[in-house]
């Protein structure tokens, strides 16, 4: 089997020997090249054809930013970028996400982290997933495809065929105006890997009278996910917050994990209220789905609707197995066609907790029909 051919970029010659070594460490990478800045990356891609480039944010005469939007334009090609745990480089991360990145790695301390080892693994998984991907990224990023077909009850039609990623337009249902049940209503969702641009697509076409609490576990390490928050509540209808410990969610608005904490949904006096711990990652994630969903199964008297989104692995579908078990529940499933990593979607199909599968475009939709 031919090895993942990969393009590393960074200014620091340090950063590019290091990551280079690490990456070559497994057979199945070879390293075919090294670029300086922006400009050099996309020469470099131009010639060589990487299978997956690694790209660091800061960098002179073209910065990973401006080199991404290029790449994505005229030679789309899986991303990982190299991130700095600050404030702007979370703002930068979250930018690139939106550009069309597969994922990204936070440098354990700073633009020449010395301890870059500490995150070796996880460098290594995202470039073999990022390349297991490329065919599907394709796909996603080609415009004016086929409109999708719509989705169907995983229990009476198989999936939709391919369908694409396309600019979703808002849902025009006027929610508010739906008799109440008296129940309270929370939606579930989680996404790992294309999480953020695929939550964009969604979030954006609800309507801002949706009538119950959407509560969301994207994987991210802390200091990423309050930035994740602030840009899509800034294009968003609904409020889109990074939640707080103990602080009651409301109708209208999507609560984010924070990075590094698991997010429970808790009942008192009849009103939902967010519980944030640090116990340990569940499945080497914190936040977690299964945590969420399973808190989630815990309620009464509520009106649950649950979504799980792009992401490698299969994080969600033991809690939505519970959440099935303990009461009903309504599930949605991101088809294959649009999710960048089909992992965490895949698992729940074939554990057969899936209601509806939908491409992405089709899932505010079908979350608001189901609504009444």
């Amino acid at each position: 089997m031919s090895k993942i051919r990969v393009l590393v970029t960074d200014d620091s010659a340090f950063m590019r020997k290091v990551i280079s070594d690490i990456l070559s460490s497994d057979p199945a990478i070879e390293v075919i090249d090294r670029a300086r800045n922006g400009l050099e990356c996309i020469e470099k891609c131009k010639q060589l054809s990487p299978d997956v480039l690694t790209l660091d944010i800061e960098m002179p005469v073209m910065n990973g930013l401006e080199a991404l939007e290029k790449l994505m334009a005229d030679c789309p090609v899986p991303v990982v970028m190299l991130s700095s745990l600050t404030r702007e480089g979370a703002e930068a991360t979250i930018q690139a996400l939106e550009l069309g990145a597969f994922d990204f790695i936070a440098k354990p301390s700073g633009p020449i982290s010395l301890d870059i080892h500490k995150v070796a693994d996880r460098l290594i998984e995202r470039v073999k997933a990022a390349a297991a991907a490329k065919g599907r990224m394709r796909r996603t990023l080609r415009p004016n495809r086929p409109a999708a077909p719509d989705p169907a009850p995983v229990q009476q039609t198989p999936a939709p065929a391919a369908a694409p990623l396309r600019a979703v337009q808002p849902v025009p249902t006027v929610l508010s105006r739906l008799p109440s049940s008296g129940k309270a209503r929370l939606v579930v969702l989680g996404t790992s890997t294309g999480g953020p641009k695929a939550l964009q697509n969604v979030l954006t076409a609800i309507p801002a009278d949706f009538p119950a609490a959407i509560a969301i576990v994207q994987h991210m390490p802390a200091g990423f996910t309050k930035s994740l928050a602030q840009r899509l509540d800034s294009l968003c209808r609904i409020r889109v917050k990074e939640v707080m410990d103990g602080e009651w969610l409301e109708p209208g608005t999507a609560y984010i994990a924070p990075g590094g904490y698991h997010f429970e949904v808790h009942q008192a006096n009849g009103k939902l209220q967010a519980h944030l711990h640090q116990q340990e990652p569940r499945g080497g994630h914190r936040p977690s789905v299964d945590v969420l969903f399973e808190s989630a199964s815990r309620l009464t008297n509520v009106d649950k609707w649950a979504i799980i989104m792009t992401g490698m692995g299969n994080d969600g579908t033991k809690g939505l197995k519970q959440m099935k078990e303990l009461g009903p529940v309504t599930s949605i499933v991101e088809d294959e066609s649009s999710c960048v990593v089909f992992g965490m979607p895949r698992a729940a199909i074939q554990a057969g907790v899936a209601d509806h599968v939908a491409p992405l475009e089709k899932i505010p939709e079908l979350l608001c029909k189901l609504l009444h």
